[in-house]
């Protein structure tokens, strides 16, 4: 089987074409997707870090110069949102808008949300266990990340119910080669949910607290404050780069787990915090949540004994690098207590996930909560389906029984 990432079965289980495109070489190039595949870790970390490549090319070149077609007008609203983020933002405007997120998005905001983070988490597992199971994907999986952000943005609970419709539809258009019907739908998500940020970042202009939209206002240093635009952004960045990757590692992690009874008996025996974070990192490496990571090739450079022009697209194969073993011991191995483990799920460089120690306390209190003493073993109710959807990849649902 082949690098196919419309096809159902390489979606399920996409590791042994990986091993196919290691063996081949460390730049690939697919027609299918017009891209050429890096697959090996050491390629993948040093691009993520290389300033020849970028998320874009805007701040350098018209669409035309570099030889690529504008999007369609009817897709402006979507692109304005998400060209605006810190994802897609290269330096100097990148530096900028992440330096003054960083002022407002600090080590301390992360702790304050710990004990409501671990309260929710137990809260969500209590009502899963009183329902006798159901689907760990909707019960605690998606809930406790959105949750969680709500609380970090100052979205009243009366309005946070909109917040995932929204981000899934959004999130619809970074897979590859997204249907006009998706792009249609991500368009409606962006003007609605921007509309929407604008009327709270306006209250709190007027009326400031401790959540991040407070604190983005206050933001501002010697090169001035962040626009209403880049507020707009960064907090829809936040929402579907903070919660999408949490929801599927929970997901994913769990069936992974549920695959290797021993594994999960043995941290079930003992989920110390220690343990429980080091198990976390390796279900975030062994079945990675974002699969590949596009960059654009802004000046020719050389992978190896190829040469990538200028205007070309590299994807980076996070799922692959992950499973490098020239990096990872056994990489096809789950070993909940791996001490060395560098991997990319986060990403690297100056893009790497600014809400990563967030993510990692969001699924340590999941994964704990639900492996606490008084809390009976899960059981897998059936085998369960992948997503359409590659880029980001997850289950449907996880049907569970205690």
């Amino acid at each position: 089987m082949g690098f196919d990432p419309w096809d159902a079965a390489f979606v399920a289980d996409p590791y042994p074409a990986y091993r196919e495109l290691r063996e081949q070489g460390r730049a690939l190039w697919c027609e299918a997707t017009r891209q050429w595949l890096v697959p090996h870790y050491a390629d993948v970390s040093a691009l993520l870090r290389d300033r020849r490549l970028g998320r874009t090319y805007l701040h350098r070149f018209t669409h035309e110069d570099f030889g690529r077609v504008p999007p369609p007008a009817e897709h402006e609203a979507f692109h304005v949102l998400n060209d605006n983020g810190l994802l897609d933002l290269e330096d100097p405007a990148h530096a900028r808008v992440r330096r003054l997120v960083a002022k407002a998005f600090t080590p301390r905001t992360v702790e304050r949300l710990v004990p409501a983070v671990r309260r929710l988490a137990g809260e969500l597992t209590g009502h899963l266990l009183a329902d006798g199971g159901g689907d760990l994907l909707t019960a605690v999986a998606e809930p406790l990340p959105v949750a969680v952000i709500a609380e970090l943005l100052g979205v009243p609970q009366a309005d946070r119910g909109l917040l995932r419709p929204w981000s899934q539809a959004i999130c619809g258009m970074f897979e590859l080669r997204p249907q006009e019907e998706t792009a249609r739908r991500a368009v409606r998500a962006s003007i609605e949910f921007s509309a929407y940020l604008r009327e709270l970042i306006a209250e709190r202009r007027t009326r400031p607290g401790e959540d991040l939209i407070s604190g983005l206002i206050a933001a501002h240093d010697e090169e001035g404050r962040l626009s209403e635009q880049e507020m707009i952004s960064t907090c829809v960045l936040l929402l579907n780069a903070g919660h999408e990757a949490t929801v599927n590692t929970t997901a994913n992690g769990w069936w992974t787990l549920f695959r290797h009874p021993a594994k999960l008996a043995e941290l079930r025996a003992d989920p110390h915090p220690e343990k429980l974070s080091t198990a976390v990192d390796e279900l975030l490496r062994h079945d990675t949540p974002l699969q590949m990571f596009e960059r654009w090739v802004l000046d020719d450079l050389r992978i190896g004994d190829t040469d990538i022009p200028r205007g070309a697209e590299v994807a980076l194969l996070f799922g692959s690098a992950n499973r490098d073993p020239a990096r990872f011991a056994d990489p096809d191995t789950l070993d909940l207590a791996r001490a060395d483990n560098p991997h990319l799920s986060f990403g690297a460089g100056i893009h790497y996930c600014l809400g990563a120690p967030l993510a990692r306390r969001e699924l340590e209190a999941s994964f704990g909560a639900l492996l606490a003493d008084g809390v009976p073993p899960m059981r897998l109710v059936r085998e369960p389906q992948w997503r359409d959807g590659y880029v980001i990849r997850g289950l449907r649902e996880l049907l569970v029984e205690f």
